[in-house]
């Protein structure tokens, strides 16, 4: 009697192992939201260059383009071989922030003069880069798209959302390490 029995058991314990199953998701993702977003950005990259274009067509001035994506123009240039600043090197410069339509948003008195250690302080991506542009005693206009300056959340106060900004920077002091 027991022999049929553990037989049965045996049976029983090799006939119910199988190869297991991957599980299937309870719902897929089908990436039309990333899609979406993709679509989002690039509609409004075409609409802020458009607007940049507009504004630098309507100045009548030349704004040279940087490779870093933005643009700018000198107000005060030097044309001797002065340094620009490096990595580590502290910069001391004044700037203020206006919109395309000329909205002055921070005067150069509501931020007051800056320090900045090149590459090693946090601060937007346009103004970093052109900072590097720079030389001492140079003044320069840029002109950045939001992804350049503050994009989808602005400063939290006065920059708004995918907001494109004039800055006008001087560029007081290089001082190298």
């Amino acid at each position: 009697m027991k022999q049929p029995l553990f037989f049965l058991l045996i049976l029983l314990a090799f006939s119910s192992c199988k190869p297991s199953e991957a599980r299937r998701p309870v719902s897929s993702n089908s990436g039309s939201f990333i899609d979406a977003s993709i679509k989002r950005n690039k509609q409004l990259n075409e609409s802020e260059y458009a607007r940049i274009a507009s504004y630098i067509a309507a100045s009548k001035t030349d704004f040279t383009p940087s490779e870093y994506g933005f643009w700018y123009r000198y107000n005060t240039k030097l044309d001797q071989d002065a340094q620009t600043p490096k990595f580590g090197n502290k910069v001391t410069y004044t700037y203020n922030v206006r919109t395309l339509e000329g909205r002055v948003i921070y005067t150069e008195e509501d931020l007051k003069t800056q320090t900045y250690y090149i590459d090693q302080q946090e601060l937007f991506t346009g103004l970093r880069k052109g900072l590097k542009l720079m030389k001492e005693s140079e003044s320069v206009t840029f002109i950045f798209p939001s992804q350049q300056a503050y994009g989808y959340y602005g400063d939290n106060n006065q920059i708004g959302s995918n907001l494109p900004l004039i800055c006008e920077v001087s560029l007081l002091k290089i001082t190298t390490n």
